[in-house]
Parts: structure tokens; sequence; C-alpha cells
């Protein structure tokens, strides 16, 4: 066996560690703010729809179009064609690679068009099968118009998500990072003039959609494109091999059907049966959730997939594996804390969200948002988990196997949406989502474990010492379970000592909720023997540039 070092046969220069630390600011800073901005305009919704058939429907119209996204494979024009497009910049032929953009933006500018046409044309009946709980004429007819308005944002979401890769690959991050906000802000627009016409209602929010979709991720990145002296040729040929090496890479993604994507579309299929207001609880506690998924997943696997796919390239396959489980090991740290507080805290978080002040989300909607939630958040490790170990596969150049054991995992386990959504409604459908993200992403980590010994293998080394994450994961798990149950018993008593929904007693609850969730927490992880404490002590020390005492 070689001697394996964490070194890298390329290293960076100063110049190139000084691009990558400010792009991964620029992306830090956007994806804090998209989150913020995510919670200003589910708020508006709340206030303005509540837990309302209106908030259902409108909720379930995202169906069909983030199906036909999914389809074109929009979440990974970034992750496929950045290389495509960076291959030609390296060699300084600018014009082959906007010949490679090109091919593959008038591919998917067709096909996307065609797609459009045909949902919008058969949107009534296909809303059957998006929500065929909703039965009623009316509700219908508020389905079919909502998701015709919809649908054609879908058009500028994708390419723009081309150009915005475009930019990227030139190290242009800006305009690409701000075009999520400006999208949020069209929603938030779009729903405050339907708060000032009587009527309007979810179309308000339809409408900020799409005058987001051309305004952010279309208008921002076509914008910095044009500065970049872009080039658009008429070409459209299924033989470009750029066009075909796009269309293989992407290929799993447009025919695989992960649970991490259609989860959402099954609990919006089954919530169409349940009482009015069952999706929307589901939906708000899913806001609730992405919080910390978005802030601790998201950053953490963006900025740990350029080191990954480094030391991969370099050869140094153990050290990269030893890296993701690192990664994930101090995500979970965090994500188990957030786990902690919205679960003792979900109430409080719901009612100060969208109750308070409002007259459309009352108390007893923020109690089922807050219990909804509380299940929900049994899954909240995977789903952040999950936005990790993906890029390990993605740095190895495999997209075909979580692809597939997604789609697997997600024929496998909708009967079991099926049975809890009839035996335990909401609820059921909260626990049936976590249950089967934690299948996926368990079974993804061993599989993922073994594709690197196969790799390290294959390069002369052994992942033999290299440690894991499953060990940390029970321990951090035990350590949160019992800390959950400590909480519980400190909030029937505040609920006798602070009762009542004012805005100080509210926050005076949530904060003595989670200061004692974490508390308890954070001293069993330690008797545990989590080791990842201590270094995300030193960490935020550093940050506050302060020495630990020894």
């Amino acid at each position: 066996m070689r001697n394996t070092q964490l070194t890298d046969t390329q290293p960076y220069s100063a110049s190139q560690a000084r691009t990558v630390g400010i792009a991964s600011a620029i992306w830090a800073g956007s994806i804090f703010l998209s989150r913020i901005m995510g919670l200003v305009r589910e708020q508006i919704i709340g206030r303005t729809l509540g837990a309302s058939r209106q908030a259902d429907l409108y909720f379930a119209s995202f169906t069909l179009p983030d199906f036909l996204n999914y389809l074109l494979a929009a979440g990974a024009l970034s992750i496929v064609f950045i290389p495509i497009f960076l291959k030609y910049l390296e060699r300084g032929d600018d014009a082959r690679g906007w010949e490679a953009f090109s091919a593959i933006a008038n591919f998917i500018l067709v096909v996307g068009t065609i797609g459009i046409a045909l949902l919008m044309a058969f949107a009534r009946p296909l809303a059957s099968v998006v929500a065929p709980g909703f039965t009623d004429s009316g509700e219908v007819d508020t389905l079919v118009r909502l998701i015709r308005i919809i649908l054609p944002a879908q058009f500028f979401l994708v390419i723009g998500g081309l150009l915005s890769a475009a930019l990227q690959a030139q190290n242009r991050h800006f305009l690409p990072a701000m075009a999520p906000l400006v999208y949020s802000a069209g929603i938030i627009v779009g729903g405050l003039v339907g708060t000032y016409h009587a009527g309007l209602g979810a179309d308000g929010f339809a409408w900020g959609v799409l005058v987001g979709s051309i305004l952010g991720p279309f208008g921002l990145p076509l914008y910095g494109c044009l500065k970049t002296r872009m080039r658009w040729y008429p070409i459209l040929s299924l033989r470009n091999p750029d066009l075909k090496r796009y269309l293989w890479l992407s290929l799993p993604i447009m025919i695989g059907f992960s649970i991490v994507v259609v989860d959402e579309w099954i609990i919006k299929n089954q919530a169409s049966y349940l009482a009015e207001g069952a999706l929307s609880y589901l939906q708000y506690g899913r806001t609730l959730m992405k919080v910390p998924i978005g802030v601790f997943g998201m950053a953490i696997g963006v900025g740990a997939y350029p080191t990954i796919s480094r030391m991969v390239a370099a050869g140094n396959v153990p050290e990269a594996y030893g890296v993701l489980c690192h990664a994930v090991r101090l995500m979970l740290v965090a994500t188990f804390a957030a786990q902690i507080c919205l679960t003792l805290a979900g109430f409080e978080a719901a009612y100060l969200i969208w109750g308070l002040f409002a007259s459309r989300f009352s108390v007893a909607d923020a109690q089922v948002t807050g219990t909804v939630l509380s299940y929900l958040c049994l899954g909240l490790s995977g789903w952040a988990a999950q936005t990790v170990i993906s890029r390990g596969f993605y740095a190895l150049g495999s997209t075909w196997l979580p692809t597939t054991v997604g789609t697997m995992v997600t024929f496998g386990l909708v009967p079991l949406y099926i049975v809890l959504r009839q035996h335990w409604g909401a609820i059921g459908l909260a626990i049936a989502s976590s249950v089967s993200i934690l299948v996926y992403v368990l079974l993804l980590g061993w599989l993922q474990r073994r594709r690197f010994e196969r790799e390290a293998i294959a390069k002369g080394t052994t992942l033999h010492g290299v440690p894991g994450m499953l060990d940390v994961a029970v321990r951090l798990a035990v350590a949160a379970g019992v800390a959950i149950g400590v909480g519980l018993g400190v909030r029937v008593l505040l609920l006798q000592l602070l009762p009542g929904v004012h805005l100080i007693v509210i926050l005076m609850r949530a904060t003595t909720l989670c200061a004692v969730g974490i508390g308890t927490y954070v001293t069993l992880a330690r008797l545990l023997g989590v080791r990842e404490l201590a270094e995300i002590k030193g960490m935020a020390l550093r940050r506050l540039k302060l020495r630990p005492r020894t």
C-alpha cells in the first residue's frame, strides 16, 4: 500500500484560493438571505391565505411545474454544464464554449416550450392526478388556473439556470447568487398586491412567481452574460457532442424519481384527501424545517464539494472520504440541535411567524403546525445529510447510483405514505416522509462507503482507519432524543408558568425551551464522546478571535 498523505498534485495559487473564498462567501450569504426571504415569503402567504383551502390549492399548484422543471434536469444544470463550458474557456476558445451553451439552451428551449404547452393544454385532467382529493368544481378551476399561471415560469427558471452556470464558470457569482432573492421578492410583492385586491387571493402569489422568475433567475444572469459578450447561436442538432454529453450526464436525474424530489409531490397528492388546511400545515412545517437544512446541510455540502473533488482527482481517495465524513459529522451536530429547538418550540415558531398580529392563522393552526413539524423533524438529519453525501457521488463521477437507489426507495415506500395518511392524517404523512429519507440516507451512506473503498483499493490504498459517519450519528441521535424528552417535561411546566400567546411570553418560552434542550444535548453528547463539539467550539472561538483556555 502506498502512503496516502493530504497533498494536492496541483495546489491552488493564492489568487485561486482567494477566488474560491470570495465565491464561497457570496454563496453562503446568498443561501442565508434566501432562507430569510423564504421565511418572509411564507409568512406573507400564511398571513394572507392562512391554513385555508385557498392555501392548499396554491401549494398543490406547484406539483406539475416542478415536475417539468425536474424532467429538464434544472437542478443538475450547474453540476453538468459548468465542466462542459469550462473546458473551452480554459483553452481560450470562448466561441466553442458559447456554441456548447447555444446547443444545450436551444434544445431546452424547444423541449421546454413543447412541455409547457402540453401541460397547459392538459392541466385540467392532470389536476386530478396531482391532487385527486380536490373534487369540488370550483376548487379544480382554481387549481388549473394557478397551474397555468406558474407553468411558464419554468422556462425562465431553466434557461436562467443555464445562464447562471455560464457566469459561474467564469467566476462571476454575484448575479447568480442574487437571483433567488429577486425571485422570492417577486412572490412577496405579488402576494402583497393580492392582499389589497379583493378576490385575487392565491393568484397574486402565482403571478409573483412568474414575474419573479423573469426578473431574477432569468433576467439577472442574462444581464451578466450580455456584459461578458455572450454569443447565442441558432444551433439545434441532436448530434452536437456537447449536447450529447449534457443529456447523458443529466439522464439519471431526468428519468429517476429520487425520494429527495418526489417526497413533496407524494405528500401534496395524499394531503388532498385530507381536511381543509392539512396540506398547508405540512407545507408550513416543511418551510421551518428547510431553514436548518439550507443553512447547515447545503452550506457545508457546497463548501466541501470542491475540496472532495480535488482530492479525488488527485487520487487521494481516503482523504476525500475523510473530508466528506467529517463534513457530515459537523453538520449533524448542528442539525440535531436545530431539531431539538423546532420540536420543543415548534408552536411558538409557527405562531410567531404566521399567527401573531394576524387573523387568518389561528392558535389552533399553530398548534397543529407545531405538531406536524415535530414529526417532520424526525428526518431533519437525513434531509441535511443527503445534501452532503450526494456530493461524494458527484465527486466520483457517479450520478446513476444515487438516482437508482432513490427511485427504488421511492416506489418501495409509496404504500407507507398511503397507509399512514389513512390512519393518522397529516401526522402520518410527516412520519412517512421522515422514515423515507432516513432509509434513503442510511442506504446511500452504506453504498458510498463501499464505492469509496473500491476506488481506494484501485489506487492502492484503503479506507481502514478513516472515521465514518454512523457512529457519531447514533450518539447524537441518542443525546437529542433524551434532550427532547427533558424539554417536553419542561414545556408542560412552562405552559403553566408562562401561559398565553403574547410576544414576550412566546419569546421567553421559546428561548427557555431551546436553552434547556440544547444544554442537555451538548452535555450528553460530550459524555458520549462526540469530539466534533470541541472542534465546533474551537471554530467559534477563532471566529470571535479568542483563544480557548488551556
